[in-house]
């Protein structure tokens, strides 16, 4: 591959999957930015929760870069650029429920389950994107188990009852937001899935635009979650 010409990419005018690629590059190096920047302004405890989401939105930032180069020279959708970014993000997004719940006596099992059902949640859904696509259904319902896994933990497992159990209406603010990213923001993704051909839902729209608004709401929207709690138990 032409490396030149890889990194000589331009959008072209009507370009809308070119233009959210751009736009999750810009919206994630700026997110990334502003938490680290505001790392200090909030309550120690909440630090690291701030510097987990700065990792989240660098990581997609620059996977979005190569991801917009590989889409504008190759005019196919980076599928592969796309799960190692999530292969990452992912699970740290599922850490920041267990640095929440660290304090109230989260146990190390409930952070290996968490990452252990992101990671199977991508690998299947990687599979049935990628490598088997004639079975897209069978490898996005297996996905769609790991996916409920995690819904019911955040809602009714161990990490819903030590929030519970905590007394701390900052935490539990910040858990009720989190579970509206969780249900309501994750769910485009299996959405974006069944747009792919074959599948129940193909033709509804473009897979990398549905993906691309997707990251962007759902990666930066936690982070914002957290700095929003933090700055406000400060206040108080």
């Amino acid at each position: 591959m032409n490396l030149q010409l890889l990194f000589a990419s331009q959008i072209e005018a009507g370009d809308v999957v070119g233009f959210t690629f751009f736009i999750g590059t810009m919206a994630m190096l700026a997110a990334t930015v502003f938490f680290f920047a505001e790392r200090q302004n909030v309550p120690e405890k909440w630090r690291l929760s701030l510097t987990v989401s700065g990792l989240i939105t660098g990581i997609a930032a620059i996977h979005y870069y190569y991801m917009r180069d590989y889409y504008l020279t190759m005019g196919s959708s980076p599928t592969e650029f796309r799960y190692i970014d999530w292969v990452l993000t992912v699970p740290l997004m599922c850490v920041e429920f267990y640095l929440l719940t660290r304090p109230y006596g989260a146990k190390g099992k409930t952070l290996f389950a968490l990452i252990a059902a992101s990671v199977g949640m991508l690998v299947t859904g990687y599979i049935g994107e990628a490598i088997q696509p004639e079975a897209t259904i069978l490898w996005g319902t297996i996905s769609t188990v790991f996916y409920l896994y995690i819904v019911y933990e955040v809602f009714a497992g161990s990490v819903a009852k030590l929030a519970k159990n905590s007394d701390n209406p900052a935490l539990n603010q910040a858990m009720f937001l989190l579970k509206i990213f969780i249900t309501l923001g994750w769910s485009v993704y299996p959405i974006g899935y069944m747009t792919m051909e074959g599948n129940l839902l193909a033709g509804l729209g473009n897979i990398d635009v549905i993906y691309n608004l997707a990251d962007a709401i759902n990666k930066i929207g936690f982070g914002l979650v957290i700095y929003y709690v933090a700055t406000a138990e400060s206040s108080k």
